[in-house]
């Protein structure tokens, strides 16, 4: 019995040493990280991505093969084949391109290039060399393919993780920014918006008086339309279209919404990413959301389109709804995402204020493209900036936290004013400073001797400004 005992406390103790040691090695590990004389040692750790949640958003990013999310010491990008769902030069791509691809790409607005040559004189070289026969191209063009709109040809591409919201951003939700910030779109502010014709009243849908939109005659001009009010004066988000997407909202509107959230935009490739939901390669790539059907049985399924009837006039509601419908009716892709086809289009970062770009198409749309845009995940448009339709609307993305970086930063007299001040007696009285001690009270400082001066000057630990480089135009 007495033996048994000593072995049970041997066991015990053993086991503890050992948990103790794999914490041990752990805590060396990260230390070591830290110390690492390549990087220094004014860094801390990654934060663990699986720490990280938010309310009603997706992330989307790299998972290892337990699921769990990768950190930023491996490569967590995304990589897969941006494009038109109709371009066939997917296929021509090999699978080993989507694993050795060189990161994001920052050079993709500018065609092909040899990376051994500076940024300045690829620009030279496209500035002064000769035209050719298509004409000279706007910078930030891309070539799009005539039915869905998607870029052609389509490439390989690289994001970095980030999170999107679940579904579209509602009327409640808009709101609620509405009464916080006092907030006056757009459409407000110019007193109109574009309505389709068929969601008029009878009167007005035959009164040839009334201004269309040039390019789509039915888009009509309706006084006083708005996100409250989106079908004109005579209709109210409140009624029965609360859960409803915002829509009658600008690029603008939407990026102050995002930033009021503490969000942003979306990139179009972040967009992509997303709606893709891992068909990244060229042996599962999709057609539509929900695979290869071109069958409106199984797209009434998934995406809010218009149908079998004859549009503009002629809206059968075979999947529930004739204009947009409450988020989240339809079902998600395999990430959890809702609407990410048909609906309403939605609003990217990026682009140029005559050419926002939207994505995802709306419920005016085609599953083939016989009329208006088909409703593939390569689904894209370019609008004005300020242009508000009854199809238009957007959702929130945020990038997750990044380790924070520290540099010294030296106290300069000429920005800030004189640090301290002598008397008669030798009493020295430091001086509080703008910008620099006062609002920084929980930062380190030092004195260091300046070898070039010959004098001591006091030293601050800031927050090092990071800057990242964005794959969007």
């Amino acid at each position: 019995m007495l033996l048994l005992r000593s072995i049970t406390r041997i066991t015990i103790v053993t086991t503890s040493l050992l948990v103790r040691a794999c914490h041990a090695a752990a805590a060396y590990s990260e230390l070591s990280y830290l110390d690492d004389p390549e990087l220094g040692a004014n860094l801390e750790r990654h934060p663990d991505p699986n720490d990280e949640h938010h309310q009603n958003m997706v992330y989307v990013g790299r998972h290892d093969a337990d699921g769990r999310r990768m950190s930023r010491m491996h490569d967590n990008s995304i990589k897969y084949i941006f494009g038109t769902s109709y371009d066939d030069n997917h296929r021509q791509i090999d699978e080993d391109a989507l694993q050795h691809f060189d990161g994001p790409d920052v050079w993709h607005d500018l065609p092909k290039h040899d990376h051994r040559k500076t940024r300045a004189q690829v620009l030279k070289e496209q500035r002064h060399s000769q035209v050719s026969e298509r004409g000279p191209k706007p910078f930030g063009h891309v070539d799009t393919h005539r039915l869905d709109g998607g870029v052609v040809p389509a490439q390989v591409v690289s994001v970095e993780p980030f999170f999107i919201d679940a579904h579209l951003v509602t009327n409640q939700e808009f709101g609620q920014f509405v009464s916080a910030t006092y907030y006056e779109t757009e459409a407000e502010h110019f007193g109109w918006s574009f309505v389709l014709s068929s969601f008029l009243p009878v009167g007005l849908q035959t009164n040839e008086s009334m201004e269309v939109d040039p390019d789509v005659s039915h888009w009509v001009v309706v006084k006083g339309a708005s996100w409250k009010h989106p079908e004109g004066l005579h209709s109210h988000y409140k009624l029965h279209r609360l859960q409803h997407p915002v829509v009658h909202v600008s690029h603008k509107d939407a990026a102050e919404y995002c930033a009021w959230r503490q969000k942003r935009l979306l990139g179009e490739r972040e967009w992509e990413a997303a709606a893709r939901a891992g068909h990244y390669g060229p042996n599962n790539r999709t057609l539509y959301e929900w695979g290869e059907e071109q069958d409106w049985s199984v797209a009434s399924q998934y995406a809010n389109l218009w149908g079998n009837g004859s549009f503009p006039n002629e809206n059968l509601a075979e999947d529930g709804w004739r204009g947009t419908s409450p988020v989240g009716s339809y079902a998600p892709n395999r990430l959890g995402l809702y609407d990410m086809t048909g609906n309403v289009w939605e609003w990217m970062r990026g682009g140029k204020h005559k050419a926002r770009i939207v994505r995802g198409g709306s419920y005016v749309d085609s599953l083939d493209g016989s009329f208006n845009h088909a409703a593939t995940l390569g689904a894209r448009a370019t609008l004005h900036g300020t242009t508000t339709a009854g199809n238009v609307g957007f959702r929130c993305a945020k990038a997750p936290q990044r380790r924070t970086e520290y540099h010294w930063q030296w106290h300069d007299e000429g920005q800030h004013g004189q640090l301290s001040v002598e008397d008669q007696f030798g009493k020295r009285d430091y001086v509080p400073q703008k910008e620099w001690e006062d609002l920084h009270d929980d930062g380190i400082f030092e004195d260091e001797m300046d070898e070039e001066l010959g004098v001591v000057r006091k030293k601050k630990k800031v927050v090092k400004k990071v800057e990242i480089l964005s794959t969007e135009l």
